[in-house]
C-alpha cells in the first residue's frame, strides 16, 4: 500500500502571556497508514497477530535523500495479563490504531516550523509490541496467544524501508520518545550497521533516559518491572553486546546510562531533569506513596513541600550524575536537559519550535538538535534547577482515575 498523506487547514489559537491573543492559520499534516504485508512470514506481528505499519511522508527538494525515522512511545507491558489488555488497544494491534497521524514539531513538512528536518523523507514506527522494538518471543498456554516480537517487526520495517530510499540515504536520524526513546538506545548501533558507510547517521532520544533508581521507599520499582519485562518478552539477546559481555547482569543493558558508554553512533539526549513519567512511576509510584501524600505535588509541582522538592533536586542531581561522562567525554554527542516537568518535548510542536518554546541558554530544543547533527556548534545544553526556568510548558498528565505503576 502507498502511504497517503493530506494536509488539512486547521485553525489554532494561540494566547500569549500578559498580551492580547492572536489567531492565526497553520496547516497541519495528516499522514496515512502502510502496513508491512509480508512482516507475518517473517515472524513480524504484533502482540495480537497483526501486522506492524508505519507512516512515511515523503522527502522533497534538497531533503528527498534524507530520512528521519520516529519510534512511537507507550509504555511497555511486563506480565501476560497486562500484554492480554494490551493487545485489545492500539499499543497492541495496528487493528486498533488510528489510520492517520499528524506529523508534527520534529516531523512537520514545515520549513518555518521544523527547519532542519522539513524536508526529510519522515517516518514514525508504530508501536504494537510492548518492549521498546526489542522483544523476541511468543507466549501460548492453548488459550491465548500473544507474539512478543518487536525485534522482528524493526527488521521487517526496515526492510520495507530499504527499497524505497533509506538504502541510499545521505542523511539519516534515528529518533523517538518515551519508550521509542528508549528504542532508539537499543537499536542505534544497528540502524547505523544497516546503513551504507558513507550515510551521516546520528540518533536521537527524547524522554527515554530511563535512570536505574530506588523509588523514595528504597525499592527498585523500575528494575524490577523491566527484568520482568525482559524476561517475558525475551529481550536479552537483542541488547547491545559490547555492553552485555561487560556486566554480571545483562538485563541492566536495558537502562541507557547503562549502555550509551557502549553505543559507538553519534548520540543526542533530550531529557526533562524532572521527567514526569519517572517521577510518577520510578521515583514515586503509588506503590511507595499509598497514602498518597505526593498527589498534590506530582500534579502542580507548585504544592511540592521542601522535602518534596529535595527529593526531586535529589533525582536531578542522580540523572546529572550518570551522565557527566557523556557530557564531559562525548566529542560527537549532545544533550537538552531542561527543567521543566515535562515527558517528550519533540514531537509537540509548543515545545519544539514555536513562537513561545522552552529555552536553555536561549536555544530551542529544535535549534539544539539541527546544531549538533549537522555540526555548526557544540551543543550540550543542561538547565538551571527548579523553579528558574520561566520558557517552561509542564507537561503533566491528569490524576489517573486507577493508580497503576506503569501505563
Amino acid at each position: 500500500m502507498n502511504t497517503k498523506s493530506i494536509k488539512l487547514l486547521s485553525l489554532l489559537i494561540f494566547i500569549a502571556w500578559a498580551a492580547p491573543s492572536c489567531v492565526f492559520l497553520e496547516e497541519r499534516l495528516l499522514v496515512g497508514m502502510t502496513l508491512v504485508r509480508d512482516a507475518a512470514a517473517h515472524g513480524a506481528v504484533c502482540l495480537d497477530g497483526s501486522p506492524p505499519a508505519y507512516h512515511l511522508h515523503r522527502g522533497f527538494g534538497a531533503g528527498k535523500h534524507n530520512w528521519l525515522l520516529q519510534f512511537e512511545g507507550g509504555g511497555w507491558c511486563n506480565d501476560i495479563r497486562s500484554c492480554l489488555d494490551r493487545a485489545k488497544t492500539h499499543r497492541g494491534s495496528t487493528r486498533h490504531m488510528t489510520k492517520w497521524e499528524v506529523f508534527s514539531g520534529i516531523l512537520s513538512n514545515n520549513a518555518y516550523l521544523n527547519p532542519d528536518f522539513y524536508n526529510w523523507n519522515r517516518v514514525k514506527l508504530r508501536y504494537c509490541d510492548g518492549a521498546s522494538f526489542a522483544g523476541d518471543g511468543k507466549f501460548d498456554n492453548g488459550t491465548s496467544l500473544l507474539y512478543f516480537r518487536g525485534q522482528r517487526i524493526w527488521e521487517a520495517i526496515i526492510r520495507d524501508l530499504l527499497p524505497k530510499g533509506l538504502a541510499t540515504a545521505r542523511n539519516a536520524l534515528l529518533s523517538g520518545c518515551s519508550a521509542g526513546g528508549l528504542a532508539t538506545f537499543l537499536h542505534c548501533d544497528n540502524f547505523r550497521n544497516l546503513l551504507p558507510p558513507n550515510t551521516n547517521v546520528k540518533c536521537l532520544s527524547d524522554a527515554g533516559f530511563f535512570l536505574d533508581i530506588r523509588d523514595i521507599s528504597l525499592n527498585p520499582t523500575m528494575r524490577s518491572f523491566f527484568e520482568d519485562l525482559i524476561s517475558l518478552q525475551g529481550i536479552e539477546p537483542n541488547l547491545h553486546k559490547n555492553c552485555t559481555q561487560s556486566f554480571a547482569f545483562p538485563k541492566w543493558c536495558f537502562f541507557p546510562q547503562h549502555a550509551l558508554k557502549y553505543i559507538t553512533t553519534p548520540f543526542f539526549i533530550l531529557n526533562s531533569a524532572y521527567d514526569v513519567f519517572q517521577f510518577h512511576h520510578g521515583l514515586v509510584p503509588p506503590s511507595a506513596d499509598l497514602h498518597g501524600h505526593w498527589n498534590r505535588c506530582k500534579f502542580n509541582p507548585a504544592e511540592c513541600n521542601s522535602t518534596q522538592i529535595d527529593i526531586l533536586q535529589g533525582f536531578r542531581h542522580g540523572m546529572l550524575a550518570v551522565l557527566n561522562p557523556f557530557y564531559q567525554h562525548s566529542g560527537r554527542g549532545g544533550m537538552f536537559i531542561n527543567s521543566c516537568f515535562a515527558h517528550c518535548q519533540s514531537e509537540s510542536q509548543d515545545t519544539w519550535f514555536a513562537d513561545n518554546p522552552p529555552r536553555v541558554h536561549n536555544k530551542t530544543i529544535s535549534e539544539a538538535v539541527g546544531d549538533w547533527y549537522f555540526n555548526r556548534r557544540l551543543t550540550k545544553e543542561i538547565d538551571c534547577e527548579y523553579p528558574c526556568d520561566s520558557t517552561c510548558h509542564n507537561l503533566i498528565p491528569p490524576p489517573p482515575k486507577v493508580a497503576q505503576i506503569i501505563p
